[in-house]
């Protein structure tokens, strides 16, 4: 009896797997690049790469029932006339009326003041229901210029002045004119219905000397009283953080390629950028080097998910962290209820792809009149303060376990990491030994 061996199957390429061969077959069809919304897809080197000591001998653990853990942070202490004073160190990150129905950005402001803490505008201008529920609104001032005018920089706690994101560092933003309504249309100064791209640079200055000027004349309008901070996407966390702080930021926020955007090319959001994870610690570094660790206030955005993360964030040297696309799920984006409907537009619950295209069944990435009032602005702002408090009490449970009585105690030594790539961005070292890729001595 002779014995054949059974056919192999055959192999698909690990370089031209299934999803690329399909971009390449649209690409070809089209001539269009693909655009999206969300953030970066593909696996990184991120904060669950590290992970907390807690106390056991060498150090003890605080009673979680009967000693306090502190959480509130004071942003703008270096120059500004009015810091503010958050209770807790999470804040919402920019995103614009355009980019999200008015109910959302209503929902935002309203949790973000339930739990004690900021949200930002984003690209658009402000409007008055955002500044009427929210206690502390920061006003995003863009290349773009939309909507922006004396009255709301005053109007405003903070001024935050972008000159990169994280998901398309070097690239301007996008609004698709399905977005366009009459109300954005006017808002921006635009024509209804047509596709909006946004400068990537600011149009009266180009480097740092001229951000100075800038700065100083933002502090002018507002009679030095506004903190100032500067938006960085993470590309070169050293001389971005070292060059926004000799401009004179008060803060520093620093976005990492796991941030999310309303759309964007997505060649921009898979391969542009560094990992939240590499930023962090290079900017706390040049912060140091310049003497103005916690005197500027470094905010570190991009891939926040839980208490874990923002614990870890500053432990690396952080003073706060921000939220973008994990808020937008607590008030109800991507639901799983909605999944026959974002089937409907080619997507599903938790690919974020849709939001560039105004059609979102939840109501939140939408100016649809309709799909825009599914949304009730109280109840989900109700539900993004729970989130925001789970948050808390979550960073709290971790630092009081490593022995610390403020969040802001955290520090590097509290940490491992668990690969190398995680050891040598983070510089902590590798779990089981006291040595990460580059300590000196080695």
């Amino acid at each position: 009896m002779t014995y054949q061996n059974p056919p192999m199957p055959p192999r698909k390429s690990a370089t031209f797997d299934d999803h690329t061969m399909a971009e390449i077959r649209r690409a070809a069809a089209t001539g269009i690049y693909d655009i999206r919304g969300g953030g970066t897809k593909r696996k990184l080197p991120h904060l669950d790469d590290l992970l907390f000591l807690g106390a056991s001998m060498s150090r003890y653990p605080l009673e979680g029932y009967r000693e306090t853990c502190g959480t509130g942070v004071t942003l703008g202490t270096r120059f500004a006339k009015k810091p503010i004073a958050l209770k807790i160190p999470i804040t919402i990150a920019g995103m614009s009326f355009g980019s999200l129905s008015a109910n959302a950005k209503s929902a935002l402001g309203r949790g973000a003041t339930l739990a004690g803490t900021s949200t930002t505008t984003g690209d658009g201008g402000m409007t008055d229901e955002e500044r009427g529920h929210s206690d502390i609104l920061v006003y995003q001032y863009l290349p773009s210029r939309y909507g922006m005018n004396p009255r709301d920089l005053r109007r405003a706690d903070a001024i935050e002045v972008v000159v990169g994101q994280g998901a398309k560092p070097g690239g301007g933003g996008m609004l698709l004119g399905q977005k366009i309504s009459d109300r954005v249309a006017a808002m921006r100064d635009l024509p209804k219905g047509i596709d909006q791209r946004s400068a990537c640079r600011h149009p009266d200055w180009t480097g740092p000397d001229d951000l100075e000027i800038k700065i100083g004349e933002l502090r002018e309008i507002t009679d030095w009283e506004k903190p100032i901070y500067v938006k960085v996407g993470g590309a070169r966390p050293y001389y971005d953080t070292a060059l926004a702080a000799k401009a004179g930021a008060d803060v520093v926020v620093l976005d990492g390629m796991q941030g999310g955007t309303a759309a964007t090319q997505d060649v921009f959001i898979e391969h542009v950028g560094q990992p939240t994870l590499a930023c962090i610690r290079p900017a706390v570094q040049a912060l140091q080097d310049l003497g103005l660790h916690r005197s500027v206030q470094l905010v570190i955005s991009g891939g926040i998910r839980s208490g874990a993360d923002v614990a870890k964030a500053i432990a690396l040297g952080a003073d706060a962290v921000s939220i973008g696309t994990a808020a937008l799920v607590a008030i109800g984006d991507n639901d799983p209820a909605y999944e026959e409907e974002y089937r409907e537009l080619g997507s599903t619950a938790g690919a974020y792809d849709d939001w560039h295209e105004g059609r979102d069944p939840a109501g939140i990435t939408t100016q649809d009149p309709e799909l825009a009032a599914r949304l009730d602005p109280v109840r989900a702002g109700r539900k993004l303060a729970n989130y925001l408090k789970v948050m808390t009490l979550e960073a709290q449970t971790i630092a009081r376990a490593c022995g610390h009585n403020h969040l802001h105690n955290l520090e590097p030594e509290d940490l491992v990491a668990l690969t190398l790539e995680a050891a040598a961005m983070a510089r902590v070292p590798l779990a089981g030994t006291d040595w990460y890729p580059g300590k000196a001595g080695f």
